[in-house]
């Protein structure tokens, strides 16, 4: 009996080392142990550095290798989200702290072993390239690997640690560059990824990135780049192209003198002073008011041209694109500011923002009764601010990439908070503000029913459950499997249709058709005229 109690201890000994061993991964730069999910089996990573701590004299410099570990490393928790202000309020951080020792990335694998050839998403939060972190609930790969993909999140530099251009940067570096740090980082974790994501049972030849808002900027910006469009296989922009007026890029020569700028501001007198700034209070002065932009630059290096002019030329990579954006990007009050949605107030913004144009625009965006200047003003605020440069990308993708270019437009609205919300409302950015006063404001008209930025993302991502602030309904959940399925297709594929889905078309030359992603999703034409005419004014010398 003795005996046989001592094999059995034996036997769940060797047990518990199997189950263990699961957890644990080797990769270039030692062994990281994870954590699984019992319930689902998928196994998780976080926390993966992949790149040295941009601190003290690696602040604004490319990111540097990762120095080599010996033993286990525990990666059962998020690592530092970057230095940032709370800018967003739907942004829900599960990370284990602020720092500039930020640069991690977090996988999620339904692989049993480093043999199994997945298809990989890696994701790119937004933020403005200000905010964010890939901690975030909304972006929780748990959902996507149960579709059978390898799913990253990563972390990349922000704000004026991520995009600070300056003379002293550009003569320091190798490459004659400054300023796209942030845009470095995450091209040195696709690097990362294509060394090592085997291990994790993902296909390194078969990479697809995504991202929303600058995520999505950071996306066009990689297909642009010519040091990543080898990385990757396919790319999911979801709101945002970097083209003008969104976040574009801008020559180095003008970013040199928005750092010099505020180099001067902050009383740095040199590159070692505004080195020795500490993190925290660095920050505080990059926030306030007045300071000149931290725009990502064309180095020479990241970037050699603007992505428009790559993708006018045909110089991006050649992969399946699949791209788009929501219904109600922002509400009407974005356009209109504090006027009341009245046609003679619409009218005379008109003619503030386009001269002469102004009868042209209104027979694109009508405008003679209220509720026709709600839903113009928002149609018109939301291309001005990010779905005319996702256009003009997937337009010249698809006359230039000899690839299918895959459009949507995000109709579904948010369901009503929840009741313990009580009388918070959905600010302009996406966030939430809590009890609402019965001001001037409160009293305008209800925005046009809409899909707002950032509203899809939960639904893409298969992660409404983890947001709490809003009641979801069945119908919520049916959009999200919809949109779900169609990007898992997409990334094992390139091509988002199958089973149960109604079909996708995709565009080749130019962009005349999208799938409205909704309760009742359906293939529609595109506001081709629209985009046309801002076109015009956008792309003007």
């Amino acid at each position: 009996m003795r005996k046989t109690g001592f094999v059995l201890l034996a036997v769940m000994l060797v047990s518990s080392i199997n189950v263990f061993a699961q957890d644990q991964v080797k990769i270039a730069n030692g062994t990281l142990e994870g954590t699984t999910n019992s319930a689902t089996g998928i196994r998780s990573f976080k926390g993966i550095p992949f790149a040295a701590p941009p601190v003290g004299d690696l602040r604004w410099k490319e990111p540097q290798p990762v120095q080599n570990w010996t033993g286990v490393r525990k990666a059962d928790h998020f690592g530092n989200n970057a230095m940032q202000k709370n800018v967003f309020g739907d942004m829900m951080f599960r990370s284990a702290g602020m720092s500039e020792d930020c640069l991690y990335l977090n996988v999620w694998t339904p692989a049993k072993s480093s043999k199994e050839k997945l298809p990989v998403l890696v994701y790119f939060y937004g933020g403005g390239f200000v905010a964010g972190d890939g901690s975030e609930s909304r972006y929780d790969g748990e959902s996507m690997a149960q579709k059978g993909i390898v799913t990253l999140t990563v972390n990349y530099r922000l704000g004026v640690f991520g995009f600070l251009s300056h003379p002293e940067l550009t003569a320091e570096s190798p490459h004659h560059a400054s300023g796209d740090y942030g845009l470095l980082d995450q091209y040195a974790a696709l690097e990362w990824v294509k060394k090592n994501i085997s291990a994790f049972g993902g296909d390194p030849d078969k990479v697809t990135i995504a991202g929303e808002s600058a995520g999505s900027i950071a996306v066009c910006a990689q297909m642009a780049s010519p040091l990543s469009k080898n990385l990757i296989a396919g790319a999911i922009g979801e709101s945002g192209g970097m083209i003008n007026p969104t976040l574009p890029a801008i020559p180095l020569a003008d970013g040199e003198k928005n750092g010099v700028a505020f180099a001067q501001k902050v009383n740095a007198s040199s590159l070692a002073a505004l080195r020795a700034i500490p993190a925290d209070q660095l920050l505080e002065l990059a926030s306030k008011q007045g300071n000149p932009p931290m725009s990502p630059t064309v180095d020479g290096y990241f970037l050699t041209k603007t992505p428009a002019e790559v993708f006018a030329t045909g110089e991006q990579a050649k992969v399946p694109l699949l791209v788009g954006w929501n219904s109600a990007e922002v509400p009407y009050q974005a356009l209109m500011w504090g006027d009341l949605p009245t046609p003679e107030n619409y009218l005379k913004k008109l003619k503030s923002l386009y001269n002469d144009k102004a009868d042209e625009v209104l027979k694109l965006y009508p405008g003679s009764t209220q509720d026709e200047v709600i839903k113009s003003a928002t149609e018109l605020g939301s291309d001005r601010f990010i779905v005319y440069s996702t256009w003009k990308w997937a337009d010249l993708a698809a006359q230039t990439g000899g690839k299918s270019v895959y459009t949507y437009v995000f109709g579904k609205p948010r369901p009503p908070m929840v009741a313990a919300m009580g009388n918070a409302k959905a600010g302009l950015a996406g966030g939430v503000i809590k009890d609402g006063t019965d001001d001037a404001k409160s009293k305008a008209p209800a925005p046009y029913t809409g899909a707002s930025h950032a509203s899809e993302i939960e639904y893409a991502m298969g992660n409404l459950a983890g947001n709490k602030v809003y009641d979801w309904k069945p119908e919520d959940y049916k959009v999200s499997a919809t949109m779900e399925d169609y990007f898992a297709n997409f990334i094992k594929t390139g091509n988002p249709n199958g089973n149960g889905l109604t079909e996708w078309k995709a565009n080749k030359g130019s962009v005349t058709q999208s799938i409205n992603i909704n309760v009742e999703t359906k293939l529609e034409p595109v506001a081709t005229a629209r985009y046309q005419f801002l076109d015009q004014i956008y792309t003007k010398k």
